[in-house]
């Protein structure tokens, strides 16, 4: 029997990318997309994967997600019922006899106390432990793929970088990288990793000054890096849900307090090879942060 892999959340930020990862092993990859049209882009690259619909709000569209996978790698939508929606995709996988369900969560969810993002995290991962699947946690640091995700655009246009981080270092990492872990995980013999939770970090815990600077470099043009207060912080979160907000909030304390600056050694370990470093992200995606000519 093929090894058939579905991934939730297949466009986003990290799904995109394990697609990607995944093209070239021998496995059949099913790209669970909440339209098929927006996800048709992921067949035009990779015309051997499978798209399927996975509407949350619509749970049959889970179980035929679901049917004849043998491995889940789990996303789910940072969104206020984020925690119910994860105990619905782990329902369906048990339903359906998926033999490994691994988690994407965030570094710090096992945290006591925790911020609320991990708490929402590691309620999940505390049902998943519960439920008799074999699982694996990825717990994921800041993604380095932010910077272009949400400040390419003052990046492009004002040369700066706005965040209310003070001096605090993060342990940035490649969304490459966490997809490089899946993969090797998600194609490998599943009691070799059963139960086992991973914090996955880059190379170095920097500031967003380091980050500016090598951008910067990248592009070959000064990047400023401007501290701005929580309250404006708030002002630019505001379409986002009230709780979301803070959330968000929350978890720039914890960077600007220096409580996201751990480094582990976990990505070479799997996969091999050293993490990515800020510079090459920084080169590899300097189309992102240069304005349209």
């Amino acid at each position: 029997m093929s090894n058939t892999i579905l991934i939730t959340g297949a466009t986003g930020t990290v799904g995109s990318e394990l697609v990607l990862a995944l093209a070239n092993r021998d496995v059949t990859v099913r790209a669970g997309v909440h339209s098929i049209i927006k996800g048709d882009r992921l067949r035009h690259i990779y015309p051997n994967i499978q798209l399927v619909e996975i509407d949350y709000d619509r749970p049959d569209t889970l179980h035929v997600a679901m049917t004849g996978v043998e491995r889940v790698f789990m996303i789910t939508p940072a969104v206020e019922n984020q925690v119910a929606l994860g105990k619905h995709i782990i329902d369906a996988a048990k339903q359906a006899g998926v033999h490994q369900l691994v988690k994407l969560s965030v570094a710090g969810a096992d945290a006591q106390p925790s911020i609320q993002l991990g708490r929402w995290h590691h309620e999940v991962e505390e049902y998943l432990a519960q439920s008799g699947l074999n699982y694996v946690l990825l717990r994921p640091g800041n993604f380095m793929q932010n910077f272009a995700n949400r400040n390419a655009d003052s990046i492009c246009h004002e040369n700066k970088i706005e965040l209310p981080l003070g001096e605090g270092r993060i342990s940035y990492i490649d969304v490459r990288d966490i997809a490089s872990v899946a993969a090797t995980i998600l194609t490998s013999d599943p009691a070799q990793h059963q139960g086992k939770a991973y914090t996955l970090t880059g190379p170095a815990a920097l500031t967003v000054q380091q980050v500016a600077d090598s951008i910067g470099q990248a592009v070959d043009r000064p990047i400023r890096y401007i501290d701005i207060p929580e309250d404006e912080a708030r002002q630019a979160l505001s379409q986002a849900p009230p709780d979301m907000t803070e959330a968000m909030l929350e978890l720039y304390r914890t960077g600007k307090n220096n409580q996201a600056a751990e480094v582990t050694d976990t990505v070479e370990a799997l996969t091999g090879r050293p993490p990515y470093t800020i510079e090459q992200y920084a080169q590899d995606y300097c189309h992102c942060f240069q304005p349209a000519t």
